[in-house]
């Protein structure tokens, strides 16, 4: 009985070793870099030569260097295919966007992703093709890329990418504490928006501005009937939304903004005022990329 007893007890034991072995090596086995891929007009998306489908598309792959080739569905018009390689990182996902043109130098797009940095600061580095372009935050001039700094605020930024002769990438990426957000823009041929001023000196109409809402610490923004706390509350506003801008309130610095648009039963549509501690005056819609966020891998 003593015998049987010593046989189950090491049976159990060993049988414990196994489960605790095998958790670890799947607690410590790497965990996937994720990517995102969008593309106008839609591309046939490629990974290390395999066809993985088409735009927008969006995969798990361990993380290390990977080639990604685009191949845009368009049959009517020649565009230029796009290949690159990408590092994926453990649990980050990388976002790869892309405007085809008829060569490479009339293509643009950009590659944003996220690698951890120590401190509790938020950092940034942007690299643009050609070399040597202009960066811009948030409508400030930083200096020319290679661009990098370890000290940007974590927040909703708009980085601004331009260089003579070539058109203007405008983006509005997040940053997070921990985090280095990189970005690779590629601008297209074109005429940017300096040499589009001094070529056209007669005076242009004024974009009709917008307002992007930001980050709150509820995850929305109460649109109200009036200017401050005092005014009806009508809606919500998610960070990262964009409305029309009507007017704004200079005792309390609150923006009026276009809540719902016009339609057969409210002809008029629905304005309201949101708090102008979280959002701001853009002159147009931006770029925007919410996916290229860290730890959105399991």
């Amino acid at each position: 009985m003593k015998t049987v007893n010593i046989i189950l007890i090491s049976i159990v034991s060993l049988a414990s070793l196994v489960a605790a072995a095998l958790f670890l090596i799947g607690y410590f086995k790497p965990k996937p870099g994720g990517i995102l891929v969008d593309t106008s007009p839609p591309a046939s998306v490629y990974i290390n030569g395999n066809l993985v489908g088409t735009t927008p598309y969006q995969g798990f792959y361990k993380a290390g260097q990977i080639t990604l080739k685009l191949v845009p569905n368009a049959t009517n018009t020649t565009l230029t295919p796009y290949e690159t390689q990408i590092t994926l990182v453990s649990e980050i996902q990388t976002v790869v966007r892309r405007e085809f043109g008829s060569s490479e130098d009339a293509s643009s797009g950009d590659v944003i992703s996220f690698e951890t940095q120590a401190g509790t600061t938020a950092g940034m580095v942007v690299v643009s093709t050609p070399d040597n372009a202009q960066v811009s935050v948030d409508g400030v001039t930083q200096g020319f890329a290679p661009y990098e700094t370890s000290t940007i605020s974590p927040a909703q930024h708009q980085i601004t990418v331009k260089a003579p002769g070539y058109a203007d990438r405008v983006m509005s990426i997040k940053t997070l504490v921990g985090y280095r957000l990189t970005v690779f823009a590629k601008l297209a041929k074109g005429v940017s928006s300096d040499e589009s001023s001094l070529s056209n000196p007669s005076p242009s109409p004024t974009p009709e501005p917008y307002v992007q809402i930001g980050n709150t610490p509820t995850g929305f923004l109460r649109v109200r009937t009036l200017p401050g706390a005092a005014g009806k509350e009508i809606g919500e506003a998610k960070p990262g939304s964009v409305y029309p801008y009507i007017d704004i309130d200079a005792a309390t610095g609150w923006l009026e903004i276009q809540y719902e648009a016009s339609s057969s039963a409210v002809p008029g549509g629905v304005t309201g005022w949101v708090s102008g501690q979280f959002a701001q005056k853009i002159p147009q819609p931006l770029i925007s990329t919410p996916s290229a966020t860290p730890a959105l891998i399991p």
